[in-house]
């Protein structure tokens, strides 16, 4: 299935857990697309993050469904990684490839597969790069794994201090809390039901609509703003320190 917003799907059921293996793709293509995929993970010493849920579970119990499930199998997911391959192939400068699982506590078993790539949108170096210059601070917080994110920061900027991989919509929420602490004023950019707690906690919330996909009641009730494209932002925030000089601002 293509197109899938994997968040969505997550929070479709309650039971539902998105996980995130810390896998190298090349690694999982290698491997017997028959083994199965609980073992493959068992036998490699595959470590992993819990990105989102609507449940609290302890990594135990993740762990004991992840590396025992008797079920999926390697090709699952050597599916999903060729899919994005071949649609990512044509992508620069830049690309990000994640895989994981979403994980179905009730049935304790893997109940989708799923591969995700991706690069940073046209103008997002350009924007980042005039935000700074304006002596504005950026971060990225994301669900993704962090040496992956590490590599889209160094390509648009952004140290890796400043980046948070494998982030809960909790950990987001959390992390704008932080922020809060030392900064004026805290704009929030997101595009999916895993920032919406994040983007009620931010003093701005800024919804993007850059993305496809549809876009559920809760995040357009939260957005000051909705934007079609990230450059967008630089006006949001002129206005911003226009209209009190003195304010220190984040994204």
């Amino acid at each position: 299935i293509e197109e899938i917003e994997t968040t969505t799907l997550t929070f479709d059921d309650p039971d539902r857990i998105l996980v995130l293996l810390h896998v190298h793709s090349e690694d999982v293509i290698k491997a017997d697309r028959d083994e199965l995929l609980s073992s493959f993970l068992s036998r490699k010493r595959i470590e992993f993050g819990i990105s989102c849920g609507r449940r609290v579970i302890t990594q135990d119990e993740i762990a004991d469904i992840l590396f025992h499930e008797q079920y999926a199998v390697v090709g699952d997911l050597q599916e999903t990684i060729r899919m994005v391959w071949s649609r990512c192939s044509h992508i620069r400068p830049v690309i990000a490839i994640n895989s994981g699982v979403i994980l179905n506590i009730r049935n304790r078993m893997i109940e989708f597969t799923i591969t995700a790539g991706g690069s940073p949108f046209p103008g997002a170096k350009e924007t980042i790069t005039r935000l700074h210059q304006r002596g504005i601070a950026t971060f990225i917080a994301s669900g993704d794994r962090g040496s992956k994110l590490e590599r889209m920061g160094d390509y648009l900027g952004i140290p890796h201090d400043r980046i948070f991989g494998v982030a809960t919509p909790t950990m987001k929420a959390e992390i704008v809390r932080r922020l809060k602490d030392n900064y004026d004023t805290v704009l929030m950019v997101g595009d999916g039901i895993n920032d919406l707690r994040a983007m009620r906690e931010a003093d701005i919330a800024i919804l993007s609509e850059q993305q496809p996909g549809e876009r559920i009641e809760a995040l357009e009730a939260a957005a000051t703003y909705t934007i079609h494209e990230l450059n967008e932002v630089i006006a949001i925030i002129e206005e911003i320190v226009r209209s009190d000089p003195g304010k220190t601002v984040h994204i």
